[in-house]
């Protein structure tokens, strides 16, 4: 019975057509459907905020090693590039013309004594003499004024016998902290003089090292910010921490912590300077050395985050998406980007919780159109860490999230 129906069906079908044929009619063509776009729904993730500055190293301590006194230089008693402690000598200079100065000053010294000696005993006996009128009062001040000049005679001797001695010290030069020598700029037989504070070599100390990043006036103004309204920590256990990738494109294996930010702008720049320290065990990071340093300012709970593949830019440079509307209708909209996470762009503005971006398909989707949405496929996480793209990135480890369904749960 079933299959005697499906014949009648068939026969009164084709015999429609054949009537509107004969009669000139054609058939009404099929209703054409909605393109198919892949979405991804937007919701808040939280995100680390970081900011992606460049940079160069420089010593913890600097200390120029100059010559104090003026002499031959004997030897020299350290090796160049080497470690050395402070107070360790680093040169000799000739002692002999200081040790005769010592010996002159100590025996200036003695002098002064003896006739502070002779006259202290003079006043002794023209105070009994005075008393009973045998000698004048006049004299007797006479040898009260002449005691006092022995007596300074006596502090003179000392001060000159204290600065021979130091003099007689310097010329053992020893290094002021403990670090790393330069070179030498001296060898020995050079001649060194004090008034002219000749160089002798540079000593550097390396653990740790001070990280020094320019930052521009607008986005030092934000740091500072956090830091005084205490979402940003410049020291203890709670400071923010800093991340460096050396020249060579590694990352540096120790966490540095935020220092400081400087309160002068560099006017040729318009750049503030933000410095951060690193331990610096092994010496990896030398003075001078070109770094970029990344320092973590926190986590937006907050961020909207967009995968990239969603998002153009048009001829203005302005992030452009498009979205599907409520009646699954194509719109326009022009973002506002922060930097990325993972291979997400960070939407500061443009865009709110729920909306539906096209990230397959855009091609086929123009404004004020009707698609259908479908859930997006979006590609495998990245495993490498993302690139800076300005200077107040969100940046992490994380790939893509993961595709919503057409209704924008995800």
């Amino acid at each position: 019975m079933r299959v005697e129906w499906f014949a009648f069906r068939l026969v009164t079908t084709a015999s429609v057509a054949a009537i509107l044929t004969a009669c000139g009619q054609k058939p009404p063509p099929p209703k054409p459907q909605p393109p198919e776009v892949g979405v991804f729904s937007v919701q808040p993730t939280s995100v680390p905020v970081t900011s992606e500055l460049p940079g160069r190293t420089s010593a913890f301590l600097v200390a120029q090693v100059r010559s104090r006194v003026d002499g031959i230089v004997l030897r020299r008693e350290f090796t160049e590039g080497a470690e050395v402690k402070a107070g360790q000598r680093l040169y000799k200079i000739d002692p002999a013309p200081y040790i005769a100065a010592l010996n002159n000053a100590k025996a200036t010294l003695s002098k002064a004594q003896a006739n502070l000696v002779t006259q202290s005993a003079q006043i002794a006996r023209y105070k009994i003499l005075v008393a009973g009128n045998a000698v004048s009062k006049q004299e007797y001040d006479n040898a009260v004024a002449t005691q006092g000049q022995a007596a300074a005679d006596v502090e003179s001797g000392k001060a000159l016998l204290q600065t021979a001695a130091i003099n007689l010290g310097y010329t053992d030069v020893t290094s002021p902290v403990a670090g790393r020598t330069g070179l030498s700029q001296v060898t020995p037989g050079a001649y060194v003089q004090a008034s002219q504070a000749t160089l002798l070599t540079t000593v550097q100390q390396l653990d740790p090292v001070y990280v020094d990043m320019a930052q521009s006036s607008v986005d030092g103004l934000k740091l500072r910010r956090q830091i005084q309204e205490g979402r940003l920590q410049t020291g203890g256990a709670n400071a923010a921490k800093v991340k460096l990738v050396l020249e060579d494109g590694r990352a540096y294996a120790e966490t540095g912590k935020l220092q400081f930010s400087d309160v002068s702008v560099d006017p040729g720049t318009g750049s503030v300077t933000v410095r951060a320290i690193f331990p610096n065990k092994d010496r990896v990071l030398l003075p001078g050395m070109f770094v970029h340093a990344t320092i973590d300012e926190g986590t937006n709970d907050k961020a909207l985050i967009v995968p990239q593949i969603g998002v153009t830019h048009d001829q203005k440079g302005q992030a452009i998406a498009l979205v599907v509307g409520a009646d699954n209708k194509v719109v326009r909209k022009v973002l506002v980007t922060s930097g990325t996470y993972g291979s997400n762009w960070v939407v500061e503005s443009g865009l709110t919780p729920g909306e539906r971006v096209i990230v397959n398909g855009v091609d086929k989707a123009k404004p004020g159109t009707t698609v259908k949405p479908v859930p997006a496929l979006l590609p495998a996480p990245a495993v490498s860490s993302p690139a800076a793209n300005g200077p107040n990135n969100a940046s992490g480890a994380q790939g893509a999230a993961s595709a919503p369904d057409a209704s924008g749960s995800k």
